[in-house]
């Protein structure tokens, strides 16, 4: 029974990283190579505990796959691997619900300390990012909090929303009736304290978009 998963596009990576953790886990550990298929296994493995996940990893834009499995597997824990090192994607990475942030630049051996801290249930970063303030700003906090209060089904209408869909073809891709998507979008609405479909996309955006990571090693 698999205990984690790794989810990272770079096969070279993912077998580098399943040898540094697996005595750590103490555990099968199952790779997956998209978000797509993250999200397939998860529903075949209710005792998955963490969950290893790529930034840049085809299906996640940005932070947009931390919020949906931190909006869908509460209990899991979601540590971020990234080259990103830019300070601000970090912090707002912490402020929605990662339990840890792990360069690529970071030697696999400490990626055991790592592991260790996040079970323990501390929350982990390399001493490298010891100095970086953490304290996400008032809005950020206050977006994250009400994103958490979204059903999983009106997590993935405001996604189709950000995306600049209409309700019709929202109503397509979730296989249900145009009338269910007015309904959530409306509760989405009332949950985020927006105005309109336009500020709740735009607010969406801003918050899980990441720059892109520069000087990709693997």
């Amino acid at each position: 029974m698999a205990r984690a998963i790794i989810a990272d596009d770079h096969p070279l990576f993912r077998a580098a990283m399943k040898q540094a953790l697996s005595e750590s886990l103490e555990s099968d550990i199952i790779e997956v190579s998209s978000f797509e298929q993250l999200e397939q296994l998860l529903e075949q493995q209710p005792q998955v505990e963490i969950v290893f996940l790529d930034l840049s990893m085809p299906g996640n834009k940005g932070l947009t796959g931390l919020t949906v499995l931190r909006s869908q597997y509460p209990d899991i824990l979601v540590v971020i691997v990234s080259a990103n090192e830019d300070t601000n994607v970090i912090r707002q990475a912490m402020a929605l619900g990662a339990s840890g942030y792990i360069p690529k630049s970071v030697p696999l051996p400490q990626w055991q300390v790592a592991v260790s801290t996040v079970l323990a249930g501390y929350n982990w970063l390399p001493e490298s990012m010891s100095n970086i303030d953490l304290s996400a700003s008032e809005d950020m906090t206050e977006f994250a909090n009400k994103l958490e209060q979204l059903t999983p089904q009106q997590f993935k209408v405001l996604q189709c929303i950000a995306d600049g869909l209409l309700n019709k073809q929202i109503a397509y891709e979730l296989g249900v009736q145009e009338t269910t998507i007015k309904q959530h979008a409306s509760a989405i609405l009332r949950k985020l304290g927006c105005v309109n479909r336009t500020q709740a996309g735009i607010l969406f955006r801003e918050m899980l978009d990441t720059p892109d990571a520069t000087n990709e090693a693997f």
